[in-house]
């Protein structure tokens, strides 16, 4: 497979860059390698174009100072995010480690065989599972407190048999509210330029150097390069006052464990860029859902250089481009088995250990990403919150109807609609029990959000009707 090399790297930190700024002469930008990957579906390769475009043609940079953040030391709090009012118990937390952990799966890279991963497999799955109850063990009242739901709504929802609210004007307002998030998800623009930065992971940090003329052009090519050739499912936003910072999201590919997640990531340009790449940040929410995509943010890629490459794989300042960076990581990452990104794993693939070891990390993904929508849902980054309502209240039923299928064993990944469900040949150790618990979250969620969720409440109301007549009867 040609183009961005996608393993992590050993070392915790990337590929060192010069800490002087250089002026040197704008070397001309030539179109970037082509990523070849088996999938007649994949995106073309797009190079560098030449023009720029009005809206930023004329854009100069001035002088900005930032600062280093800290890093992290000793246990991080992974914090619910539910809120009660004064219920202390709701704001929980747990403490985790990134540091060991970290190392833990440093570790990984001298395993040979897949027997000899299952003990840390198996404590990682306790861990996974552990955090997934814990933040799903709240009241029902808990859970709302935290989704700003009008009282109409509130009490549709509370009320599920009730399929309308009591006046026809409260009906039709929520239906213009719901038709305003369509129309606004329809002509949400997959490249724009905006203000606010401040909840920007690099918001913070600074560099004393002050970037030269070759850096702003070039940062001007790459806006150009965006904002004419994104393709489907990928949305940039890039800020007025602070060319050095971009964030980007990407909609999990189908056939995927990711499908319709959304992934948050956060870019920055160092002052000697494009001699050197850019910095990114993946918005983890501490979960860790694939090998090149760390708790931390790190995000390991050869194109970044911080995976080992050669050639094409690594960053080039005359080839490379921000549109490769988020094509290898749509296709090369979020990809339909990420268990085989893991390097140690590789010749594992196409064997029977390595095939039953990838189904499982499929599910424990699948549950991993559903718990970062849940972040989504509640706390969309700025200026994304119409991509985010309008993404969830389109694809929330397709979510719910997967949930359901990987329930009634369904492999992950797979197509939920197809006649014939491929069938999953084995679980991850209490994935249904996890994933039952996420589901009657995603449909509370969802419901509230005006998800079309008539048919799973009334499964729900009949399962739980026939769970109490059963305890009834045995009571009896």
């Amino acid at each position: 497979m040609d183009g961005a090399g996608f393993f992590r790297s050993k070392s915790n930190g990337a590929a060192s860059s010069s800490s002087n700024h250089q002026k040197s002469k704008h070397h001309q930008v030539f179109p970037h390698e082509k990523i070849n990957i088996s999938d007649e579906k994949a995106p073309h390769s797009t190079g560098i174009i030449s023009g720029i475009s009005s809206a930023f043609k004329k854009k100069q940079i001035g002088s900005y100072y930032f600062s280093w953040p800290l890093k992290a030391k000793g246990p991080v709090p992974i914090n619910t995010m539910y809120s009660s009012g004064n219920n202390d118990s709701t704001n929980s937390s747990i403490d985790y480690s990134l540091e060991t952990h970290e190392q833990e799966i440093q570790d990984l890279d001298y395993f040979d065989q897949a027997d000899e991963y299952s003990q840390y497999e198996d404590a990682e799955d306790t861990y996974y599972n552990e955090l997934i109850n814990h933040e799903s063990n709240h009241t029902l009242t808990a859970k709302f407190d935290s989704l700003n739901l009008s009282p109409v709504e509130e009490d549709t929802l509370f009320s599920p048999q009730k399929l309308a609210p009591e006046s026809a004007s409260d009906l039709k307002q929520i239906e213009q509210n719901y038709d305003e998030i369509d129309a606004k998800f329809k002509s949400f623009k997959k490249f724009d330029i905006v203000q606010d930065f401040s909840d920007h992971h690099y918001a913070k940090h600074s560099s004393w150097l002050k970037p030269g003329k070759d850096w702003n052009k070039r940062i001007q090519h790459d806006w150009s390069v965006l904002e004419k050739d994104l393709p489907e499912m990928i949305y940039v936003r890039v800020y007025e006052q602070r060319m050095d910072l971009l964030r980007a999201v990407i909609v999990g590919p189908s056939g995927t464990p990711y499908h319709d997640g959304l992934f948050f990531f956060d870019f920055r340009f160092p002052t000697d860029y494009p001699n050197s790449p850019p910095k990114v940040y993946y918005c983890s929410h501490g979960y860790r859902l694939n090998p090149n995509l760390y708790h931390c943010g790190k995000v390991c890629l050869s194109l970044l250089n911080t995976w080992t490459g050669s050639g094409c794989e690594k960053w080039s300042k005359s080839k490379s481009t921000i549109l490769q960076v988020l094509l290898s990581i749509q296709a090369l990452v979020l990809n339909e088995k990420p268990y085989f990104n893991e390097p140690a794993f590789v010749k594992l693939a196409n064997t029977p250990n390595g095939e039953t070891n990838s189904l499982a990390y499929n599910e424990k993904v699948f549950l991993l990403s559903c718990k970062t929508m849940q972040h989504s849902l509640r706390r969309p980054p700025k200026h994304f919150e119409d991509l985010v309502a309008g993404h969830f209240h389109q694809r929330g039923h397709t979510i719910l109807m997967a949930c359901k299928a990987y329930l009634a064993d369904a492999r992950v990944g797979s197509d939920v609609l197809a006649e014939k469900q491929e069938k999953a040949t084995c679980h991850m150790k209490d994935f249904k029990a996890s994933l039952k618990t996420i589901f009657d979250e995603l449909l509370t969620e969802f419901s509230a959000k005006g998800v079309d969720c008539k048919e799973f409440l009334d499964m729900k109301e009949n399962d739980d009707s026939g769970t109490s007549s059963s305890a009834a009867a045995k009571h009896d």
